[in-house]
């Protein structure tokens, strides 16, 4: 009996306690990033694939596009239409657009009428290190299908040297990495490039326009009472 209660009393020194920096912070809150008050008519969006440049790895880059394709589904902003790397290197003849390059004259006019979109995402990574301290950068942009408009945009940098980010990378996994283990496993996030790119494109996607209520979008009421 006493052991156990021993063992119980280790373990919920392990995990970490009311006054721990991941419970209080202060916790990181991206800075430059430009967004409309909503997302208006924004229904549908084409997601190309991660740009990495010289940065990091093709096979990085290829990690990230499941990051950033499962951060913004979580958000349920809007429909997500992934394309893939191979899919644009058929189409497009490259893997990846750069948001900071020169793009196809032709392009958005091709993604709207092969994928039926409203919008289209660029994501490209500015910054890459996947040793202590891990960092990652992300630059993105959300346009118009027609390309008349930004709807958002996103440049920042989370480095795991920056308390504040640390304690917002863990911070977002306290709750998942608490169920069942007694420990404090909330720490790994900053030595895992993998966990902490999850942490970033999370963070980077909280701070997307949120969606126009249909009550004030006459369009979206009656399509919602046509349903």
């Amino acid at each position: 009996m006493l052991a156990a209660a021993w063992v119980a009393a280790v373990a919920g020194c392990m995990h970490p306690g009311p006054q721990d920096s991941a419970r209080l912070g202060p916790f990181y809150e991206p800075k430059n990033v430009m967004a409309e008050p909503n997302l208006g008519g924004l229904r549908r969006v084409v997601v190309l694939p991660v740009w990495s440049g010289n940065v990091a790895p093709a096979e990085t880059a290829a990690e990230l596009d499941v990051e950033v394709a499962n951060a913004l589904q979580r958000t349920h902003r809007f429909e997500v239409v992934n394309v893939s790397r191979e899919d644009s290197l058929r189409r497009f003849r490259v893997e990846a657009f750069s948001s900071a390059s020169a793009l196809p004259p032709d392009l958005f006019t091709r993604l709207q009428r092969e994928y039926a979109a409203d919008g289209v995402l660029f994501v490209d990574v500015t910054v890459y290190k996947a040793y202590r301290p891990v960092a990652i950068g992300f630059r993105a942009k959300l346009a118009s299908i027609d390309g008349q408009r930004l709807i958002w945009t996103f440049d920042n940098v989370f480095s795991s040297e920056d308390p504040a980010v640390a304690n917002a990378a863990r911070h977002h996994f306290l709750d998942s990495d608490q169920r069942g283990v007694p420990a404090d496993l909330t720490h790994s996030v900053l030595q895992s490039p993998a966990r902490f790119a999850a942490y970033a494109t999370t963070a980077m996607f909280a701070t997307l326009p949120p969606v126009l209520n249909a009550a004030a979008d006459p369009e979206m009421a009656r399509a919602a009472v046509s349903r």
